[in-house]
């Protein structure tokens, strides 16, 4: 027979496994709860999103054989930013995509950080074998074990070709094409044909500046001038360039634009995206008369939200030239590996259609609207001529027992009346609350997330409301709204102010109501549309 005090152990070790497995069971159904929660409850219904692990900057894009390839830095091992790669995936609608797998891995030369990829129909690079023509990608090696040695030569920009649309890749022998000239942040170069000089041009961020290169055969490649040491925002680090000709709106006239974000130096602070107009010889680009001398607040940006950073645009599209299509990483570096979620992190702007106005005061702004392709995917709930506004009531403009307000589109004009204010509440039973609109006294838009829901995982998420200036002197202003489980994109006046931010709501939104500081005006051209995907 077992002793009294033998058996009593075994009934300890017992109780103390079953604890142990049941804690872990336990364990394991709160994390299982979680990733559903999270599911159901963030990840958006028609924004791209990796499917699971980290992601940030697109890359790469490019059109070809009816579809557009989108490219991205992603971390597949974990939820935050870790050793870089190129995630891929395709889409013919640019909103049904498919997850390829990954493109570009990490080797012995470092992590594969951000660049960009063109269509070498003319095999300029020598590359084609069987009639296949090579897609170029040119991305910047991010040697880490240099970087800690204290080297400031640890990034370097190397290219990558396919001969199957973009399935595999097989790295250039004699990389890297550009070696590092000693300066410590020098990275993701924009490669682009200039089809007016007859070359290749490439623009890549060098601390606080842009380096232009040109090539013919987008293996050599020579350094031609640089540009924005002393112009623009400088609150922090350049990053992710772009550089393109666009014809002007309505006009013969083309202009070059250089799209220049940095982290941080943001307009509302954190990450952001500025852009400069200008003329390019074939080596120099010279910024037009009313932005050589910008200053650090200046409202020459792409996007007044905090959360739309690092996007470039597709190149060999079909667009006319006086579009571009663009996309964004839709977070910010203040916040983007605290957000609340874990199973993947961060999403990507829908894509947008960039244009080049001229305004009556001789300035050009870069407009931005939502891509055609999203009418594609918008079904006509309710539309309006003109709505008059009750005195002192808020007026519902949409809510759930009509239409799925995370699948969104919403669109409107208001009237600029002295003194009147206008404020959108998108809110839900939990009380969280999402506030944007325009000020009349201070001519600019804004929003508020300070009740949006989860907002305690960053002190900088919500501290300030954000603003922008309305650059467009109408008498209307026409309103655009994309409402998805954790964003807000607005798109103002025909796409002259955009804002776009994300939000995480304790529980799906509900209703979208509109209230102003003047009883009596019409709104017109009311519409309202659900998204639906395939």
């Amino acid at each position: 027979m077992l002793s009294i005090q033998f058996r009593n152990v075994i009934i300890i070790l017992l109780i103390i496994n079953f604890n142990v497995v049941y804690s872990q069971q336990l364990g394991s159904d709160v994390a299982l709860n979680t990733t559903i929660n999270e599911e159901s409850r963030y990840r958006p219904n028609f924004h791209f999103t990796p499917l699971k692990s980290w992601m940030n900057d697109p890359n790469g894009m490019y059109f070809y054989k009816g579809k557009y390839h989108l490219f991205f830095q992603h971390y597949p091992e974990g939820n935050t930013w870790g050793p870089m790669h190129w995630g891929h995936a395709v889409t013919k609608d640019l909103y049904n995509w498919e997850h390829k797998p990954i493109a570009i891995y990490p080797d012995e030369k470092g992590f594969i950080f951000s660049g960009s990829a063109v269509v070498d129909s003319e095999n300029t690079s020598g590359f084609a074998k069987n009639g296949e023509v090579p897609i170029i990608a040119m991305f910047t090696y991010h040697d880490a074990d240099a970087e800690k040695e204290g080297l400031e030569t640890f990034q370097s920009q190397a290219i990558a070709y396919s001969l199957d649309e973009g399935e595999t890749w097989v790295k250039y022998k004699n990389n890297p094409v550009i070696n590092n000239p000693g300066i410590r942040d020098f990275r993701d170069p924009k490669i682009q044909w200039d089809n007016i000089h007859h070359q290749w041009i490439m623009v890549l961020s060098a601390k606080n500046k842009t380096l232009f290169y040109s090539s013919k055969n987008l293996k050599d490649w020579k350094l031609v001038s640089e540009f924005g040491k002393e112009a623009g925002a400088h609150g922090g680090v350049w990053e992710c360039p772009d550089f393109f000709p666009i014809r002007v709106e309505g006009s013969k006239e083309t202009k070059w634009v250089l799209i220049q974000s940095l982290n941080p130096g943001a307009f509302n602070s954190g990450s952001g995206t500025q852009y400069f107009v200008g003329d390019f010889d074939g080596k120099k680009f010279t910024p037009v008369a009313s932005q050589k001398e910008l200053p650090e607040n200046h409202s020459y940006w792409l996007d007044f939200g905090k959360d739309n950073y690092a996007g470039v645009t597709w190149s060999n599209t079909n667009l006319p030239e006086n579009k571009r299509l663009f996309i964004g990483w839709m977070s910010n570096w203040q916040y983007a590996e605290k957000v609340p979620t874990r199973g993947w992190r961060s999403s990507m702007t829908i894509p947008r259609e960039l244009s080049l106005v001229k305004k009556s005061d001789n300035t050009y702004r870069l407009f931005s609207e939502p891509a055609k392709q999203i009418d594609g995917i918008s079904k006509l709930i309710y539309s309006k001529i003109t709505i008059n506004k009750s005195p002192g009531s808020k007026m519902v403009l949409a809510n759930s027992t009509e239409v799925e307000m995370d699948k969104l589109r919403l669109k409107l004009q208001l009237p600029v009346l002295e003194k009147a204010n206008y404020t959108f509440n998108l809110s839900n039973e939990k009380g969280d609350s999402l506030k944007f609109g325009y000020s009349f006294h201070e001519n600019r838009f804004f929003i508020d997330r300070s009740d949006s829901g989860k907002i305690d995982f960053s002190e900088s998420f919500a501290e300030n409301i954000s603003f922008a200036p309305r650059s467009a002197s109408d008498n209307l202003i026409e309103v655009e709204i994309l409402l998805d489980k954790t964003s807000i994109e607005l798109f103002y006046d025909n796409g002259e102010t955009v804002m776009t931010e994300i939000f995480f709501p304790n529980s799906s939104m509900s209703k979208l109501d509109l209230s102003s500081s003047i009883n009596h005006f019409k709104i017109k051209d009311f519409k309202i549309y659900e998204l639906q995907l395939n």
